[in-house]
């Protein structure tokens, strides 16, 4: 028998929040994820301003190519983490300091690149729900 936090980080639910990543156009993945994380904290995790983030969205210029992986990693981050929760309570997980991450956002950890710790950082998460 299983529980729902096993079959929340189980392989199914994995590769769903990773095909998702891939799919989208990366104009679709920046508007994700600005409508879910907003602009400023977006801007942080991928090391850019406002309005070249805003210019992503929009589709009028497209990101280079490590922030488009930067931002396709944090939208597997997120489809994760709304698998058990809302997207305010993963904003706000992106956004607080983590015992995982040495104390360290999660937000910042990706902005430095880091996007594996902080992967197994959210799927700890998930799985304490």
């Amino acid at each position: 028998m299983t529980d729902s936090a096993t079959r929340v980080s189980g392989p199914r639910v994995q590769i769903n929040a990773h095909a998702r990543s891939v799919e989208l156009s990366v104009t679709d993945v920046a508007a994700a994820l600005q409508e879910q994380l907003g602009q400023a904290l977006l801007s942080v995790i991928v090391g850019r301003d406002t309005r070249t983030v805003a210019r992503w969205v929009s589709g009028d210029v497209q990101p280079p190519q490590a922030s488009e992986q930067r931002l396709r990693d944090t939208l597997q981050i997120m489809t994760l983490l709304t698998t058990t929760d809302a997207a305010p309570v993963a904003r706000a997980w992106f956004m607080g300091m983590n015992p995982r991450l040495n104390d360290e956002t999660p937000a910042e950890v990706l902005a430095e690149g880091r996007a594996r710790e902080v992967l197994a950082a959210a799927r700890a998460f998930i799985n304490a729900a």
